[in-house]
């Protein structure tokens, strides 16, 4: 179980720091700020419990990983389901700290930086270009994970942060930059509404591309070994 609760911890940490960014600090660190958050936040979760459980902290990855031939199929459905654990309370622990605000929160309205797309949505772009986004994103994403932390694994929490980091950059104004399933659940389970509808998106797409990125590296590692 150790390695289960490294991941609620881990995919806490994630949530907390990315997410209560964009909810009590967006307005004075911006886009920029908010990219640093969540791309610093995986650089110490790396460094923190990656020795632990690999610090997967992600449903993609732990699909990733488990199709790449690398973990059981009963350590990634645990990883997953304390991935989502981990997200939910992080969601509502940061529900609680803004309802504290002198000034009033409401949720339904300022949300939990929760994902999403369309014309309320950062700079309306369209569920295609969202799908389109997270698909690739995540992909790319997963592969990098897959191959860093094989072959520099000292550095691979340096290189997975920053890749996290400079897709946020890229992505954060179409929607919101997911590729993450349990990182969109937990805000979008406790904002409810149009996040709640929208889930869907965060959830398939992710998915799909970490379970693609986990059997081309298999493949690419079949490959090698036949050459060898």
């Amino acid at each position: 179980m150790k390695k289960y609760f490294a991941e609620l911890f881990g995919t806490f940490m994630l949530v907390f720091i990315g997410c209560g960014t964009v909810v009590f600090s967006a307005d004075t660190v911006g886009h920029l700020g908010i990219a640093f958050a969540f791309g610093l936040a995986i650089v110490a979760i790396a460094y923190s419990v990656g020795n632990i459980s690999g610090g997967h902290v992600n449903p993609a990855v732990s699909l990733g990983v488990y199709c790449a031939g690398r973990m059981s199929l009963k350590d990634m459905l645990g990883y997953i389901v304390f991935q989502f654990i981990g997200a939910t309370l992080a969601a509502y622990v940061l529900l609680y700290i803004a309802l504290g605000h002198l000034g009033g929160f409401d949720v339904a309205a300022q949300g939990l930086g929760q994902n999403g797309w369309g014309e309320s949505y950062g700079r309306g772009y369209s569920l295609l270009s969202a799908l389109l986004f997270e698909f690739i994103a995540t992909f790319i994403f997963v592969k990098v994970i897959l191959h860093v932390t094989v072959s520099h694994a000292a550095q691979a929490g340096l290189v997975i942060g920053f890749t996290l980091l400079v897709i946020h950059i890229l992505g954060l104004q179409i929607t919101g930059v997911s590729v993450n399933p349990a990182r969109s659940f937990g805000p979008a389970l406790v904002v409810g509404g149009l996040a709640w509808k929208q889930l869907w998106l965060f959830l398939v797409t992710p998915a799909v591309a970490g379970i693609l990125a986990g059997l081309s590296s298999r493949c690419c590692e079949c490959r090698k070994g036949k050459k060898k």
